[in-house]
């Protein structure tokens, strides 16, 4: 009979056993998550049940020189964003449809906004920006309509400057998958709102601060916890001083008119880029509305690119002025004595080709000063096969700059071209000749350079072999207090090894171009004394010119403060128009009379005026005279 107890004895030992160890892993567990654990199991409690909110930064604001009023402001506009997480897989078509009707957000942008790896993330995503405070009052009264959605402030950028300083100052648009993926690391989130352009994009983390955060508690249900929150609060974005004198940018842009180049005015004592006008522009506030994308596409396909910045992005042979550059090689080297004479005729021949000078009839004998002055080509293409040969004339082209960049702070500066054999060889496999040398003598063939490379090289004669850095910014401010946290100071961009005798004989042959040269008359501005050279390149169509004047002024002053360089390109002109001089006479008078382009236009006219009567009356003197001597006889 015992035996028959021996088994459930040893069960339920085992039983209490088992039961035991379970209690006590269970309580060693629940111990390690409520004390050992806590802080980890909490932190992940808070994940589920919180909600986190960006609070947008304010972007910098961005001023002009005279500091009196923002050129680059933010408005105020609301975005919507949708949280995937919230939204039911039977809510999303009636989404698209209401989105689509309300807001224009077609279908295939809210597919691509939530895509199918994001529909359990509570990350909001934003739908659309530049919304108006009506339609979000709209939403909000029909928010059962658009299930997920959310909506906060944020400013969208105004441009009340608009025109042509629209390449200089750019715009801002959503960021792109192939931006995050360079700038995640930067604070970067697919929400955010990048500079697309010009200073917009290249100070763009100096103007977009840093966004904030708030943490809210939610009930399972989504519904805010009152009282449970955690807030970041954001960094706003400094504001932007820049060199660019609005006044003069409108004078320049006015002067130029509907005519396809580019004006750069540069203080050659410190790099500031005071004006930089680009034909076509564009107006970055047509990007803000809802036809954005049509405008976008229409302006990326007109064939005369207003996206482009010519002053920096678009190269041209220089053409005559080149020739400035040209005779600082002869002078420097002594290739040719100052007082020695070429013969003009017209024409030189080398082998089978014949190269015309502008003049058909010719010059007659010229010295270097009078070659320069009145643009032959037969001089300097004796001076450039003769005297001085394609490895010379490459060398000073870079002395002063060409083929390299000069550093500007502004997005896709182009560095152009200086040709050489070693270049022709690489690139046609073809031997360097003679006709190329006479070519690139005058400015022509593949010689390549912007308008920003020419003012920076005449900056360089101004300053006595110193050249600075053009630039745009001059200062950083703090949007909030208006205090100044950084300025930019000139930095030399080069320095060249050719003398200060050279270069002075330089400027005074410069002046001779306005005293007695090419420009005698149309440079006819009584405010200041102009130093320059023109410059007229043929496209290879018919009757298609470009037409350049680079230019400084004054000529001579002990304040090099006052100084200004003056360079314009204007496209495909006709010959006889040239007008890049005429708008050069027009900006010389106007900056230096501290007048605008209306009254410019009218002092010109006075003088038209007071010219006509004059020779009027001359006329009618001399008409007198002839009748009184008639009587008389």
């Amino acid at each position: 009979m015992p035996q028959k107890f021996e088994v459930p004895k040893l069960r339920i030992v085992f039983i209490m056993v088992f039961i035991t160890a379970a209690f006590i892993l269970y309580t060693v567990n629940l111990a390690s998550m409520q004390i050992v654990n806590f802080s980890e199991y909490q932190r992940r409690a808070k994940e589920v049940a919180s909600r986190e909110a960006v609070i947008l930064a304010q972007r910098g604001e961005i001023y002009d020189r005279n500091k009196d009023y923002p050129i680059v402001m933010n408005i105020s506009s609301f975005a919507v964003y949708v949280t995937p997480g919230e939204l039911q897989e039977d809510q999303k078509e009636k989404l698209k449809i209401n989105l689509n009707d309300y807001l224009r957000i077609n279908f295939n942008e809210l597919d691509r906004k939530i895509p199918i790896d994001t529909t359990g993330s509570f990350q909001p995503v934003e739908l659309k920006d530049a919304l108006q405070y009506e339609e979000i009052i709209y939403i909000a009264e029909h928010i059962e309509d658009f299930p997920g959605i959310s909506w906060q402030s944020k400013p969208i950028r105004g441009y009340p400057e608009q025109g042509s300083i629209s390449h200089v100052i750019g715009y801002v648009g959503n960021i792109t998958s192939e931006d995050l993926q360079i700038l995640y690391n930067k604070g970067y989130d697919r929400n955010s709102t990048i500079g697309k352009s010009g200073i917009e994009k290249q100070y763009d983390m100096l103007l977009r601060g840093k966004d904030g955060t708030r943490m809210r508690m939610v009930d399972v249900k989504g519904r805010r916890i009152e009282g449970d929150s955690q807030l970041i609060p954001p960094e706003n974005g400094n504001s932007l001083v820049l060199s660019i004198d609005r006044n003069i940018q409108k004078l320049c842009e006015k002067a130029l008119g509907e005519r396809i180049g580019s004006v750069v005015v540069m203080k050659p004592s410190t790099g500031e880029i005071l004006a930089m006008v680009s034909y076509p522009y564009y107006n970055p506030n047509l990007f803000y509305t809802d036809k954005s994308k049509e405008e976008y596409t229409r302006l990326s396909l007109d064939p005369r690119f207003p996206f482009i910045n010519r002053a920096i992005q678009s190269g041209y042979a220089p053409a005559s002025t080149f020739k400035v550059f040209m005779t600082s090689a002869v002078l420097e080297e002594n290739a040719f004595p100052l007082n020695s004479m070429i013969t003009c005729d017209g024409s030189m021949t080398l082998g089978d080709r014949t190269f015309n000078c502008h003049k058909l009839s010719g010059h007659g004998p010229l010295n270097l000063a009078d070659a320069l002055a009145q643009s032959c080509n037969v001089f300097f293409y004796t001076m450039g096969v003769e005297y001085l040969g394609i490895d010379k004339i490459v060398d000073y082209s870079t002395r002063f700059g060409f083929g390299a960049y000069t550093g500007i702070d502004l997005p896709g500066e182009i560095r152009g071209l200086v040709p050489s054999p070693e270049w022709k060889d690489e690139v046609y496999h073809t031997n360097w000749v003679g006709g190329d040398t006479m070519n690139v003598s005058i400015g022509q063939g593949a010689l390549n350079v912007t308008p920003l490379q020419m003012a920076s090289a005449i900056s360089l004669i101004v300053n006595d072999g110193i050249s600075y850095k053009p630039h745009i910014l001059t200062q950083v401010l703090d949007q909030t207090t208006g205090e100044v946290l950084s300025e930019i100071e000139p930095e030399i961009l080069k320095t060249s090894n050719i003398s200060r005798n050279t270069l002075k004989t330089l400027r005074e042959y410069m002046r001779g171009v306005i005293t007695d040269g090419t420009a005698k008359y149309v440079i006819t501005t009584k405010a200041v004394d102009v130093a320059g050279k023109t410059g007229t390149g043929q496209m290879g169509l018919q009757d298609q010119w470009d037409s350049w004047f680079v230019s400084y002024a004054p000529y001579e002053t002990d304040n090099s403060d006052e100084q200004i360089v003056l360079v314009i390109n204007v496209e495909g002109v006709n010959k006889w128009e040239w007008w890049a001089p005429k708008a050069a006479d027009m900006i010389l008078q106007g900056i230096f009379a501290e007048q605008n382009y209306e009254e410019v236009l009218d002092e010109f006219r006075n003088r038209w005026y007071i010219r006509e009567w004059r020779k009027r009356q001359q006329d009618a003197l001399e008409a007198d005279t002839a009748a009184a001597g008639e009587a008389a006889e």
